[in-house]
């Protein structure tokens, strides 16, 4: 995985609340086992109406999305992250997020960012205003910076070091590869092993 320090990019405002799972990826996309190939799918509903903001040639390229609130509420569905990472997003901003949907986020790369109501709404007003609006987010900081305004964020301690260095969960695990080895090897050999053992 990509590690994320600091990140600057242009911003896709989506002033609706409560925008669950299955509005950001329909369940009859959600066949693939891969983590990749759900950009078409991502709000595919939604991007059937023409004035659908992601379908607004400027705000291509874009990678914040400024949401919000209770953004990704619903049924537990990493496909929503993994649509959202493949269409180019790197962080959401929003004054609050589904549970689910924050811990798998966080966990696949993408950064939730969550910030007060009206610091939010300011940042809708601009984006809407402007597709060249930017801002940076700063996780070793943690915070959103825009020109001379800044807020504070928060991100648990063990997502921030992951994203910070680029791992996942199994990234994590393999590099105690040879600490489990010799667990496995130390075991006494009548107690159940794992098919396939550790190498």
């Amino acid at each position: 995985m990509e590690a994320l320090t600091e990140h600057t990019g242009t911003c896709v405002p989506l002033r609706r609340s409560d925008v669950d799972t299955d509005q950001i990826i329909p369940a009859r996309h959600c066949r693939k086992l891969t983590k990749t190939g759900f950009a078409d799918a991502l709000f595919n509903r939604w991007r059937e109406d023409p004035g659908f903001i992601l379908n607004e040639p400027a705000r291509s390229g874009a990678s914040i999305l400024v949401a919000g609130p209770n953004f990704g509420t619903g049924s537990s569905r990493e496909h929503a992250v993994w649509a959202l990472r493949d269409w180019g997003f790197r962080a959401v901003i929003a004054p609050s997020f589904g549970d689910i949907f924050l811990r798998n986020a966080l966990r696949n790369g993408l950064l939730a960012v969550r910030l007060p109501q009206d610091a939010v709404d300011g940042l809708l007003d601009r984006a809407e205003a402007s597709p060249s609006f930017a801002l940076t987010v700063d996780l070793r900081e943690q915070r959103v910076v825009d020109g001379g305004r800044n807020w504070p964020f928060d991100v648990a301690a063990r997502a921030r070091k992951l994203l910070l260095g680029g791992l996942d969960d199994i990234e994590v695990t393999l590099k105690s590869t040879e600490v489990i080895a010799r667990y496995e090897e130390d075991r006494p050999r009548w107690m159940p092993r794992p098919s396939g053992g550790v190498r």
